[in-house]
């Protein structure tokens, strides 16, 4: 990167809103998303919003892309990189106390940790961790979690999960920060399978975990007759069944970091693993 760019890219995120905004959707990269969920998740003005997107789009920081009648917005990968990489190797010549400590990579023989989080983990979280356990072979240690849990379990997911034969009786929903504890297991892979939770500003999770926005609508919010909801919530179940076997059947063990990042990407924008009301 040019120093001129690297000038004009640190000056537009050096504003507290743009800044917000980046970190926004860095989180769901390399997914794009609408100015008004951004708008929601960080309680902007549509007008103030609009002039952030612009700047951040003109220092090459951010993409715009319309589909249909929507526009989204995406960070332009490349440039982050290509910033990234100006900032430690140009100006901070490569020095390795610079760079975060590398997790040892997990062995062969050694089980994976995955998480799942949602917003009230009582569905779609729950149908992931239940297919990461039971479709994973051994090789997966599978959690879920929310940021807003729901008391108990949806009924509706429940009825799911049984007739597909997963066994439900020892999970429940719980808050992410029981996985956020000192003591608690170090994961590997950390997914988000909704908007809201993807919005949210998490700390960093300790060890580096390879992350991923796999996000689906909430079969919650589902309306209509019985019926037409729990066709909403088998319709969720196996678009994220979808997803989970595309991933379980990843040589991941023979996988670098960035090619393991850039094969859970793709099974998050996949067309064909996408509900059709996105």
């Amino acid at each position: 990167m040019e120093q001129s760019d690297a000038t004009q890219a640190f000056a537009t995120l050096g504003q507290t809103g743009r800044l917000s905004v980046f970190r926004l959707l860095m989180r769901f990269a390399p997914q794009g998303v609408r100015p008004t969920e951004i708008a929601q998740a960080l309680d902007l003005r549509p007008n103030t919003l609009s002039h952030y997107l612009s700047d951040l789009t003109t220092c090459g920081l951010v993409t715009q892309r319309r589909d249909g009648r929507s526009l989204y917005y995406a960070v332009n990968l490349p440039s982050a990189h290509a910033l990234v990489s100006y900032l430690v190797l140009d100006l901070g010549r490569a020095r390795p106390d610079l760079f975060p400590a590398e997790r040892a990579d997990p062995m062969p023989d050694t089980a994976f940790n995955v998480l799942f989080i949602c917003s009230g983990n009582s569905a779609r979280s729950i149908f992931a961790e239940a297919l990461m356990r039971d479709l994973g072979n051994g090789r997966f240690n599978a959690f879920s979690a929310g940021l807003n849990p729901n008391s108990q379990l949806n009924p509706f997911a429940l009825d799911v999960l049984a007739r597909n034969g997963h066994a439900t009786d020892t999970m429940r929903s719980k808050h992410v920060s029981e996985l956020q504890t000192a003591d608690a297991p170090m994961m590997d892979f950390v997914f988000t399978v909704c908007d809201t939770s993807a919005a949210e500003d998490c700390p960093p999770w300790p060890g580096q975990p390879i992350t991923g926005h796999w996000g689906l609508p909430d079969p919650v919010k589902a309306t209509g007759t019985d019926a037409e909801r729990a066709l909403v919530f088998a319709q969720t179940y196996g678009a994220l069944r979808r997803r989970i076997e595309a991933f379980v059947a990843l040589p991941l063990e023979s996988l670098s970091r960035l090619s393991l990042q850039v094969r859970v990407d793709a099974i998050g924008t996949q067309a064909d693993l996408k509900d059709k009301s996105q």
